[in-house]
């Protein structure tokens, strides 16, 4: 190469360096207690012009240029204005312009931001940034006992299995009471005592009440209906296999919802009480009672588990001043009888086998940060 077109490649190169273009020209309010950040990209070799002024003349905190995201490249405090700062740009990258106002008043900045490319390749470099979000993944590596297999076991047990149950109905009380006139010198109150089957349970054998049903009937009337519900219920049963043999059992049994009942005839006041309750019913006293009314006939279904033991009363009262009252009552139980015998049989019982084994799980960490217009992850 002779000295000639040396010479002019150099004096080339010195003008293209002495050329700078404009990155922000930019006028900017730093409110009171504020921070201005400005963000831009540069490329290696490049050389930052930093030019600002505070408009009326009044210092700013702190003005610094860093790269990001903290290697400091210039730092001024307490400065009214700044005139071509040079910084260079040793790799290619971005830079924060950072403006900071501690004072209790605004400030009115104008800035102005040059860059020289140090190449004719870098003269038009895009100095916009773009804000990336990348995920990072590292993989966490420890022991964990986990499953290889299954082992399985027979083993002989006995159990409890039911050979013969049944369930049938037992009556329990079927009475007439007759309760005297208001005006009679005896008593217009009376009560009929009963006690539910006791319950019995062995090892090989239970019998239980499970349910049972109280019918309450003046008259002729009352038991005119009794047979009516014994033909109706009871006929529509008749050759089946079945675990009631009167109206009462059908409803206990949940066979019927309900019994038909007489509108016409006589009625009594009654109340199902226990033996505290029915002292209080015949002093006149106020009572709690498992049922209540007042009627020509009633009939009542009871299957709650705190009701199917115990000692109860039906007590009755006739407001008619001049005639007594015939009144039958009558209570059903539902038994239920189970017997059982011991059974031997084989239990599959299955047990996994574990070892330990190093395995390992993703940790994945989201980061964002501000890149270079042209930055492509690797």
């Amino acid at each position: 190469m002779n000295k000639i077109t040396l010479l002019f490649l150099l004096t080339v190169n010195v003008l293209f360096a002495q050329k700078n273009s404009t990155v922000a020209e930019i006028a900017i309010q730093v409110k009171p207690g504020t921070t201005e950040e400005l963000v831009y990209g540069f490329a290696e070799g490049d050389q930052i012009l930093l030019t600002f002024e505070e408009e009326n003349g009044k210092k700013l905190n702190e003005v610094s240029v860093s790269e990001f995201p903290d290697i400091l490249k210039f730092k001024a405090m307490d400065v009214k204005k700044v005139k071509k700062q040079a910084i260079v740009v040793n790799h290619k990258g971005v830079y924060k312009f950072l403006f900071k106002n501690t004072d209790k008043e605004p400030k009115q900045l104008s800035v102005l931001i040059q860059r020289i490319p140090a190449t004719e390749e870098n003269r038009n470099f895009n100095t916009t940034v773009k804000w990336v979000t990348e995920q990072d993944t590292t993989w966490n590596s420890f022991t964990k006992e986990v499953v290889v297999g299954y082992d399985t076991l027979y083993v002989r047990k006995t159990r409890k299995v039911v050979t013969f149950e049944k369930k049938y109905e037992e009556m329990v009380v079927d009475k007439s009471q007759r309760v005297s006139a208001k005006t009679s010198l005896d008593p217009s109150q009376s009560g009929i005592f009963f006690a539910l089957p006791g319950n019995t349970i062995t090892a090989d054998e239970t019998k239980k009440v499970v349910a049972w049903a109280y019918w309450v009937g003046v008259g002729k009337e009352s038991n005119d209906y009794w047979q009516q519900n014994r033909k109706v219920i009871v006929g529509a049963v008749q050759g089946a296999t079945t675990i009631f043999t009167s109206p009462l059992g059908g409803l206990a049994a949940g066979a019927v919802t309900n019994l038909a009942l007489p509108s016409i005839g006589e009625d009594v006041e009654y109340a199902l009480v226990n033996e505290e309750n029915k002292k209080l019913y015949l002093q006149g006293k106020p009572i709690k009672s498992y049922d209540f009314g007042k009627g020509i006939a009633t009939s009542k279904r009871f299957t709650e588990l705190g009701m199917l033991q115990g000692k109860f009363y039906v007590m009755l009262k006739n407001d008619n001043y001049v005639q007594p009252i015939d009144v039958n009552v009558k209570v059903s139980a539902i038994i239920e009888h189970k017997k059982f015998k011991e059974e031997t049989y084989m239990d599959k019982q299955i047990s996994p086998k574990y070892e330990k084994k190093i395995l390992s799980e993703p940790n994945i960490v989201t980061r964002k940060f501000p890149s270079t217009f042209d930055y492509k992850r690797k």
